[in-house]
């Protein structure tokens, strides 16, 4: 009996049958048991108040009961999703994926950077140096008569200046401004306006020209895109340099502007450093040019 048990046990088939048990016994081990092998998805208490507080700013109502529970569900299903989708590796090699996390790592460490407030002596060296960019610029105010050429031809420059004669009379007072001049859809009067905003209505050239015309009298013709003007300035306020504590929050936020960008830049050479760069470009030759900026 124990020769014919030696034998059985040396034959190969048997060999073959006992590594199959083993190997079944052992994937039925681990498959009764599949929650060892999934992540843990956990929805505590903050995230669910989160979700909450997340409607409630878009629907201006608390949710139901019912529209927590449907909250719950979608962010465990996006969860799921989103863990199925990196184990199948479709984060790789996408273009939207990347720079979103560009931004967030951007956005991160903006937000470090703008924690600090600046001082009033911070603040008042950056406008000093930047005069130009906080400059209040000048305004004006003006009335307008308008000559159409189309309609007056040739005589429009002749009939202009005998209209700024009249208006410059003594008894000028008595005409009646809005009857001179032909119709048009341009305002007839500007009130504290800037030159761009005057630029805006009449043309550069025009906003140009006004700013060497002096108060008090009629003066023109102004030529603009529009035809012959007829103006009188009737206040200016010169452009200045403000104080600080006229714009001092339109100062602090070029400032924390302008430490962002700084930080941000500050940021990517330390990241940098810690690779090793290699740029292949297709032409050695037309790459070293491009770069150096040589044509």
């Amino acid at each position: 009996m124990k020769s014919i048990i030696k034998r059985f046990l040396r034959e190969p088939l048997v060999h073959f049958l006992l590594l199959g048990a083993g190997l079944f016994a052992l994937y039925a081990l681990v498959a009764d048991e599949p929650d060892k092998r999934r992540d843990r998805i956990v929805v505590d208490a903050g995230q669910v108040t989160r979700l909450a507080q997340q409607f409630q700013r878009t629907w201006m109502r608390p949710p139901t009961q019912a529209e927590i529970d449907g909250l719950i569900e979608d962010h465990v299903n996006e969860e799921v999703l989103y863990r199925e989708a990196r184990a199948l590796g479709l984060d790789k090699d996408d273009l939207i994926i990347r720079r979103r996390l560009r931004q967030k790592m951007e956005f991160l460490n903006e937000d470090i950077a703008a924690q600090r407030q600046p001082t009033d002596a911070e603040l008042q060296t950056f406008l000093d140096a930047r005069p130009e960019k906080f400059r209040v610029p000048s305004r004006l105010s003006f009335r307008q008569i308008y000559l159409n050429p189309e309609k007056r031809g040739a005589a429009a420059p002749r009939e202009a200046a005998a209209l700024l004669a009249r208006l410059n009379e003594r008894n000028a007072e008595a005409l009646r401004e809005a009857s001179l001049g032909d119709a048009t859809m341009l305002p007839a009067e500007l009130t504290n306006a800037t030159a761009s905003e005057i630029a805006r209505a009449f043309g550069g050239a025009f906003a140009a020209d006004l700013e060497k015309i002096a108060g008090d009298r009629w003066a023109g013709p102004i030529a603009s895109s529009y035809g012959l003007h007829l103006v009188r300035v009737t206040s200016r306020a010169p452009g200045r340099a403000p104080s600080l504590a006229e714009i001092r929050p339109i100062v602090e936020r070029e400032w924390s502007a302008a430490r962002r960008t700084e930080a941000r830049q500050a940021f990517l050479a330390a990241l940098r450093k810690r690779y090793e760069i290699s740029i292949e470009m297709p032409g050695a030759t037309a790459s070293k040019d491009a770069l150096s900026g040589k044509r």
